[in-house]
């Protein structure tokens, strides 16, 4: 891998250039530089993946809203959540969101994809088409079979850890009609079951551990770190290469094929409005020279909200009770020390469950993610009593918000609006979310813990009182998508084609989780690289 002199401007022309070394840079990357013939820049704003608590993976409490590795963003105030901002973490560091996340892998349910299909009219994104994208990174702990891949850069890995309270949660969803599973991802993941997670050896594996390490040692990728991308340049409707700060100097880099803009679904906004693409009015406004007029860029903002319901127990040990006191907190780093397993070794949730809001649905809409802890909010200290969280969430909310920039200043947040809960339909399903989960604590399983709904109360039940206690506890799980969404050439809405390439423009494609038509039913990791590695193979194919 070539190295860089910050002290120069002009670094040439490359192949491609992908911005953003996150979920799906990482992967464009190393899939692009298989070919020597490519020569790939890779640049992000972060710094390099050497802060030890990424690797740990208890340590997302330690890089979530940290600037070392955090964006520090923050939403709009949330009408719906009784005025609240909420802390909105996406990664600021090589290997970006992946580096700070939960470690979930997930992909959805099947026709979500057979949506994407549809909305673009592209058969290439339908669940059969789209499965081995997935299978080809994979190295699963079950060997390749006909859902999952072996021998690939990415592990998924079973959790080196389990909780009575989480086993008996498991028994009593299955007392309510939600079956055990032993695997969320093969197109419907109905059921409930312990998460499989993005760990090797009980490290954290983040994309460029998995990706770019392997990489490093081509000659035809150079990286870039702590670099912002100020704005795209162009030719024309060409994009032709990018500017960006670093080293508090003015940088430019020129492309020859394609730029792949992966800065994810708030960076990518933030740079192709910087550079002229987006909503005109908006753009004249801040007087940025208008490129072109792309009305879609940074609305269509699809977020889930996660309601944390909290229930104290009896007889079942929590995470609460076994670091409340300095003996536990010793055998958690002795496990973590000499087994690698145990609390530190520990995704934020631990036992996930797929259900159904009401009989009027067909398929899944809630996801649980369900962990032996609880507190007030991220960053608080634990509760002093025994309780569990069982947080909740709408697998594909109607709902739509918006990201966009307020100053061409590189240092000016944008505005994140999610706009939760602002359809009748989002407000049903938190509803009847919460009635749900109710249903799963008086079931036999739990009768014997004498559990107490802690949050939001039991003594809490009219339809007003609900969604006024919901907006105290609900807040993000963090699965920004829909920025950049993908559609047919005619949707004045879409912003990239089902080629992902930027409609009315060339040389330019975006490859995030920004292009997602509509969010899909589970975490939203494994989807963003599945969408690299279908775009990597897709320009390799063109290449030939």
């Amino acid at each position: 891998m070539s190295q860089i002199n910050d002290e120069q401007i002009d670094h040439g022309a490359y192949d491609y250039i992908v911005v953003g070394a996150g979920s799906a840079g990482c992967v464009l990357a190393n899939r692009l530089t298989q070919n020597p013939k490519n020569n790939v820049l890779l640049i992000d704003a972060g710094a390099k993946d050497d802060y030890l608590w990424i690797h740990i993976p208890v340590g997302y409490l330690y890089c979530i809203n940290n600037p070392k590795t955090d964006w520090m963003f923050k939403t709009a105030a949330q009408s719906s959540l009784n005025g609240k901002s909420l802390i909105y973490p996406r990664g600021k560091v090589l290997g970006g969101s992946s580096s700070i996340n939960g470690m979930i892998y997930m992909r959805g349910q099947a026709q979500d994809y057979d949506a994407w299909a549809n909305a673009t009219g592209d058969y290439s994104w339908k669940w059969d088409s789209v499965l081995p994208y997935f299978k080809k990174m994979e190295d699963h702990h079950l060997g390749a079979n006909e859902f999952h891949g072996s021998g690939g850069e990415w592990r998924v890995d079973k959790q080196r850890l389990s909780w009575k309270v989480l086993d008996i949660f498991k028994q009593a969803a299955a007392e309510t009609g939600i079956p055990a599973t032993e695997d969320f991802n093969r197109g419907n993941n109905f059921g409930v079951s312990y998460f499989e997670v993005t760990q090797k050896n009980g490290w954290r594996l983040n994309t460029a551990r998995a990706f770019i390490k392997p990489a490093a040692r081509r000659e035809n990728l150079t990286l870039i770190t702590g670099a912002t991308v100020d704005k795209l340049l162009f030719e024309g409707s060409r994009c032709t290469g990018i500017q960006f700060v670093g080293g508090d100097k003015a940088h430019i880099a020129r492309v020859n094929k394609e730029v792949l803009l992966s800065a994810g679904a708030i960076g990518s906004v933030q740079i192709l409005e910087r550079s002229g693409v987006g909503q005109e009015d908006r753009l004249k406004a801040l007087d940025i020279p208008v490129i072109k007029n792309l009305p879609g860029v940074g609305e269509n903002l699809q977020d889930h909200l996660q309601i944390r319901m909290v229930y104290k127990v009896s007889g079942l040990l929590t995470l609460n009770k076994l670091a409340s006191h300095i003996w536990g907190k010793l055998f958690i780093g002795l496990q973590y020390l000499f087994a690698r397993k145990g609390p530190m070794s520990m995704a934020p949730s631990q036992l996930g469950a797929f259900a159904y809001s009401s009989e009027k649905v067909d398929r899944p809409d809630l996801e649980y993610h369900v962990q032996p802890l609880s507190l007030e909010k991220f960053g608080d200290p634990l509760h002093t009593f025994n309780a569990f969280t069982a947080s909740v969430c709408n697998l594909r909310p109607s709902s739509r918000g918006s990201v966009h920039i307020v100053s061409k200043d590189l240092s000016a947040p944008p505005v994140i609006d999610p706009n939760y809960l602002s359809t009748e339909e989002d407000k049903r399903v938190a509803i009847e979310s919460v009635e749900v989960t109710r249903k799963i604590m008086r079931a036999a399983a739990f009768k014997s813990f004498t559990p107490e709904e802690y949050k939001p109360g039991s003594e809490v039940t009219g339809d007003a009182e609900l969604l006024q206690k919901i907006g105290d506890i609900g807040t993000t799980i963090f699965h920004p998508v829909g920025t950049c969404k993908m559609g047919k050439p005619e949707d004045p809405t879409a912003v990239v084609d089902s080629d992902l390439k930027v409609i009315g423009l060339q040389g330019l494609r975006v490859a995030d989780a920004s292009v997602m038509p509509t969010i899909v039913s589970g975490n939203t990791a494994a989807p963003t690289m599945m969408i690299a590695e279908k775009l990597a193979a897709q320009l390799l194919a063109e290449a030939k």
